[in-house]
């Protein structure tokens, strides 16, 4: 994989960001997707690369999507698997909250896993803790391990979950082990990445949110050197099906990163759309906008934040064609 793709798909994370950040707090969710996805497609079209979806927005989405099986770039160039989500967090920009990004990974042909859309059960952590927890485990075991690699009291932890009903179990284990737990409305790709950054205070993730977006946080973490392992929980008999049809016959089958991103190289960027622990979000002011993205290989280990200013009268339609 060409090093030269880092950095243009930073450009593409850039333009997909700024659409949807026009829709932030308007309670738009559909259109700020679609602003999100049309800037992404019309930027992946001028890249020198040979890319195919394998993680799209979905195949039950009826939103506006780049789609599983779509074929990406200019036709020429490396052939990639391409891993998108053009706004994680469709809630947070119509909400105006925190967290929201425009997300992509990419990976050598067949090394990322073509994941169904469903629940997945996940763990996830940063480099400290690799190899110290099994998704498996029972919650304290798992933050017991966690605390001891990170030279922690399991009280001084910070555990992320997602705060939906199905965690109110969960919820309740880990507040029982004394640790602290942040509950966030949506953005679990954030989540993920946030435990591979001491800045940010979160040290594991745990609980249920989409398998395709276990695929995005695995490719960034195998970047920052972290881990995540995953469980599909399909939720009735037609997900049951599709994993059949997809050749998936163990349900109970743990992924762990060679699973997930496969070989030696992923680059994985990030661009805010609102504001985060991590990125800043979009900023508009006359006829600039500013962005920051965090961009990564995993090939080099290189860790990039970049702040960008965009001109948009220079760059209207936010794609100058090659």
């Amino acid at each position: 994989m060409e090093r030269s793709l880092t950095m243009e798909i930073v450009r593409v994370t850039e333009a997909a960001a700024q659409s949807s950040a026009r829709w932030m707090g308007r309670g738009k969710k559909n259109e700020a997707d679609d602003a999100a996805t049309s800037a992404m497609r019309a930027v992946f079209d001028t890249i020198p690369m040979q890319g195919t979806v394998v993680i799209g927005e979905g195949e039950i989405d009826e939103a506006p999507m780049l789609y599983i099986g779509e074929e990406l770039g200019t036709g020429a160039g490396p052939q990639v698997d391409v891993a998108v989500d053009p706004l994680e967090g469709t809630n947070i920009v119509a909400q105006g909250t925190w967290n929201a990004l425009a997300v992509i990974a990419i990976a050598d042909g067949g090394a990322l896993l073509h994941a169904p859309d469903m629940y997945m059960k996940k763990i996830a952590v940063g480099p400290e803790a690799v190899g110290k927890v099994d998704i498996n485990a029972s919650t304290l075991d798992n933050l017991k391990a966690v605390a001891e690699a990170k030279n922690k009291a399991v009280e001084d932890l910070v555990v992320i979950v997602l705060d939906r009903p199905r965690h109110a179990a969960l919820i309740e284990e880990v507040r029982a082990t004394g640790a602290r737990i942040k509950l966030i409305p949506d953005g679990d790709v954030a989540a993920a990445i946030n435990t591979a950054f001491d800045d940010t205070g979160v040290d594991i993730l745990l609980g249920i949110g989409g398998a395709p977006e276990g695929v995005l946080s695995a490719a960034a973490l195998k970047c920052l050197g972290g881990e995540i392992q995953g469980k599909l929980v399909p939720s009735n008999d037609n997900e049951i099906e599709r994993c059949h049809k997809m050749g998936i016959a163990d349900l109970e089958k743990v992924y762990y990163m060679e699973d997930f991103c496969g070989g030696d190289d992923a680059i994985f960027a990030a661009t805010g759309v609102t504001d985060g622990e991590l990125l800043q979000g979009v900023q508009f002011k006359g006829a600039k906008a500013t962005t920051q993205t965090v961009v990564m290989r995993a090939k080099s280990g290189t860790v990039r934040f970049i702040d960008g200013e965009h001109s948009l009268q220079k760059k209207p339609n936010l794609v100058i064609q090659p």
